[in-house]
């Protein structure tokens, strides 16, 4: 967790959220109490402990104070409420290693490892899309994937607003498919299969259910098999093929943009 300057006066920090000013360092340390053991980052550790295990519901300043030994009004002296500390622990599932610059590797394989890296937040945080987005990223962690994004298009010929379109179309769809595969997850732990999950096992009675005359554009996909995925993909995995229209998408404007500034 970063450290910064703290001067006691409600300046241009008063604005933020109180877990915010946290994740960046800007409050005055809690005076050391008796025993003196306590961090934030070991709270924020134990709460993200019982999201893993057992959802963000789960969480609660007396859960988290009883699995660090200490009582809850212990926590509040470090942190003032549930709040914050989800605000801290959202910051902290986004504690990634961004890979170093390197000129030999093209933006589209850098936007994948970006991608890959969003849905990774989700795949080992399950809890962390039940948190409700209600501004825009303010912690360092967001802050710092978002900075990587920028420098992936650094040599776009695109404005500021155009790259942060992007940045929220892929945000967007690495969300989208981390719910989907944290989904998939609580099903084969609930020991529900693959094929029910696919929807495979359904396929005789929906292809009964299904009439032409009620769904005449869906009804030769489902007779195909392509809806229940009763034959092979020849487009492999969906969630990857979408990416790759994603970035050709983003390639096809990026060389429009190009054209149109160098006059051709």
């Amino acid at each position: 967790m970063p450290s910064g300057p703290y001067n006691g006066e409600e300046d241009d920090f008063g604005s933020l959220p109180g877990g915010v000013k946290l994740s960046w360092g800007i409050v005055k340390k809690p005076k050391r109490g008796p025993k003196g053991e306590l961090s934030i980052p070991q709270i924020v550790e134990a709460a993200m402990g019982i999201a893993d295990e057992e959802g963000l519901a789960a969480v609660s300043m007396s859960k988290v104070a009883q699995k660090l030994g200490f009582t809850p009004m212990s926590l509040y002296r470090y942190v003032s409420s549930k709040e914050e500390l989800i605000q801290l622990m959202q910051d902290a599932a986004c504690d990634i290693r961004v890979p170093s610059l390197r000129e030999e590797v093209g933006w589209r394989e850098e936007m994948r490892e970006f991608f890959e890296e969003s849905v990774r937040v989700f795949r080992e945080h399950p809890w962390y899309a039940d948190i409700q987005i209600t501004s825009i990223p303010l912690t360092p962690n967001i802050l710092r994937m978002i900075d990587w994004m920028m420098r992936i298009m650094r040599n776009f010929p695109l404005n500021d607003f155009e790259k942060m379109s992007f940045v929220l179309l892929l945000s967007s769809y690495a969300r989208a498919c981390g719910l989907i595969e944290r989904d998939m997850i609580g099903v084969m732990r609930s020991g529900k299969t693959m094929e029910e999950f696919g929807g495979i096992q359904f396929t005789a009675a929906l292809k009964k259910l299904v009439k032409q005359e009620q769904f005449p554009y869906l009804y030769p996909v489902l007779m195909s098999g392509a809806y229940t995925g009763e034959v092979e993909s020849p487009i492999g995995d969906d969630l990857a093929f979408g990416l790759e229209r994603i970035l050709d998408s983003i390639e096809q404007y990026v060389e429009t943009r190009r054209a149109m500034q160098s006059g051709n």
